[in-house]
C-alpha cells in the first residue's frame, strides 16, 4: 500500500468531531454495592492504567449493572454481541488507522456487464492510485465491483450475515480485512466511523438507507463533515431524478435547507468524483470541538489576508465572528502526530453544517503562507 499523496492520516480519530479526547476519570459510576465497586476498581487498575483504566472500570460497572438489572436474557445477549462486534471491527481497522478510506455503497443486484459495475471498478481503481483504501459491504453487485477495483490489498469488506447471501464476494473472501456482522447498526457504525468519504452508486433501499444515514449524521453534527459523492455511469440519470425529488419535495416544502446541498456532489465523471475527495483533504486534515471552539487542523498555514477573507465570509456560523489561526490547543497536546499542525479556530454555532462544508472548501482554496 503506497502512502497517500495528499495527506497524512491520524491514528487517533474521533468520527463525531466531539470534545477533545483527553483523559476523563471523574466518573466511573457504581454497581450499587460498595464492596463490588471496590473489586471492580481494583481489577480495572490492575489490568489497565490512566484514562483507559477509568473507562474500563466504567464499562465493568455497566456490565455488572446490566447482568443484575431489569433486562431479558435476549437483551443481555444482544448487548454482549454488540460490544464483541465493535471490538472485532476495531481490531481489524487498527493497523490501517493512518490511511484514508472511502465507503462505497450501491446495489447488490448490479451485474458485472452493466455500466454501473464497470464505473465502480474504475472509480475504486483510481482511488487506489490516489492512495485511498475502499470499504464495501462485501456482497455482490456494486460491492463486488468496489473490491475488484481496489484489489484485496486495499479493500475492507463489512459483511452482514443474511439468510439469502451466504458468503462475501470473491474479491474480499478469506481476506483478514473481511468482517462479519450480525447487526446492521454495528456495521453502519464501522462504515461511518472508519470512512473519510462516502460514495454511492445507484442502488435500492439499502443504498438509500446508507446514504441518508450519512447525510443525517453530518447534517445534525453527530458525525464529522466528509465528502459524499453520488456517482452515475456516464450519461446515467439515477441521481438526477433523486436530486429532482430532493428539490421539488424536500426543499420546496422547506424540510431541508438550501445549504444542505453543499453536503454532497452528483456526477457521472469518475475524475470529478475522485477530485471531490482528494481536494477535500488537500490542506484540511480534520477537526474537532474543544469546549465551544471548533478546531480545524490544516497541513499548511494560511496567509493573514486569506484568514481575513474567511472571517468576513463565514461570520454567519461563528458566535462572535472571530476566526483565528493558532497552534495546537492545550487540550490537544497529547496528539503527538498532529501537534505540529496549524489550527483554524472559531466558536462555531453547531448548526448549518452545509456552511461548515463550505468553510472547509474555502480553506482548501485559500492562499497559504510560503
Amino acid at each position: 500500500m503506497k502512502p497517500n499523496k495528499h495527506h497524512r492520516g491520524s491514528k487517533e480519530k474521533d468520527f463525531t468531531g466531539g470534545l477533545s479526547l483527553s483523559p476523563q476519570c471523574s466518573y466511573v459510576g457504581s454497581t450499587g454495592e460498595k464492596a463490588v465497586d471496590e473489586k471492580v476498581l481494583a481489577l480495572a487498575e490492575e489490568l489497565s492504567s490512566g484514562d483507559r483504566g477509568c473507562m474500563l472500570a466504567e464499562m465493568m460497572m455497566t456490565a455488572v449493572r446490566v447482568s443484575r438489572g431489569a433486562v431479558t436474557t435476549g437483551d443481555f445477549k444482544m448487548m454482549n454481541k454488540t460490544l464483541k462486534e465493535m471490538r472485532h471491527a476495531n481490531e481489524v481497522f487498527e493497523p490501517y488507522r493512518g490511511q484514508r478510506k472511502v465507503a462505497v455503497f450501491g446495489s447488490a443486484r448490479t451485474k458485472p456487464e452493466e455500466d454501473e459495475y464497470k464505473t465502480t471498478v474504475n472509480f475504486c481503481r483510481r482511488l487506489t492510485e490516489e492512495g485511498y483504501m475502499t470499504i464495501t459491504g462485501a456482497g455482490p453487485g456494486i460491492m463486488a465491483a468496489g473490491n475488484e477495483g481496489a484489489g484485496m490489498e486495499n479493500s475492507f469488506g463489512l459483511n452482514i450475515n443474511l439468510p439469502f447471501e451466504t458468503s462475501a464476494n470473491e474479491f474480499i473472501m478469506d481476506d483478514e480485512k473481511l468482517i462479519d456482522f450480525d447487526y446492521f447498526y454495528t456495521r453502519k457504525l464501522s462504515f461511518v466511523k472508519e470512512a473519510d468519504a462516502a460514495v454511492a452508486f445507484p442502488g435500492g433501499v439499502g443504498t438509500m438507507d446508507e446514504l441518508f444515514e450519512a447525510l443525517t449524521l453530518i447534517q445534525t453534527g453527530k458525525a464529522t463533515v466528509y465528502p459524499i459523492v453520488l456517482v452515475d455511469a456516464k450519461g446515467g440519470t439515477y441521481w438526477k431524478f433523486w436530486m429532482q425529488f430532493m428539490k421539488e419535495h424536500l426543499m420546496r416544502l422547506s424540510l431541508i435547507s438550501e445549504t444542505d446541498f453543499a453536503l454532497f456532489k452528483i456526477t457521472d465523471d469518475i475524475e470529478v468524483a475522485v477530485d471531490e475527495i482528494v481536494q477535500f483533504y488537500s490542506n484540511f486534515h480534520s477537526y474537532r470541538y474543544v469546549g465551544d471552539q471548533l478546531v480545524l487542523r490544516i497541513e499548511r498555514p494560511l496567509t493573514d489576508e486569506a484568514l481575513g477573507k474567511l472571517q468576513k465570509e463565514f461570520s454567519d456560523i461563528t458566535k462572535d465572528g472571530k476566526i483565528e489561526q493558532l497552534g495546537a490547543l492545550e487540550e490537544e497536546v497529547y496528539e503527538d502526530d498532529l501537534a505540529d499542525m496549524k489550527r483554524i479556530v472559531l466558536r462555531h454555532k453547531r448548526r448549518d453544517f452545509g456552511r461548515l462544508r463550505m468553510l472547509i472548501d474555502a480553506v482548501n482554496l485559500a492562499e497559504t503562507a510560503k
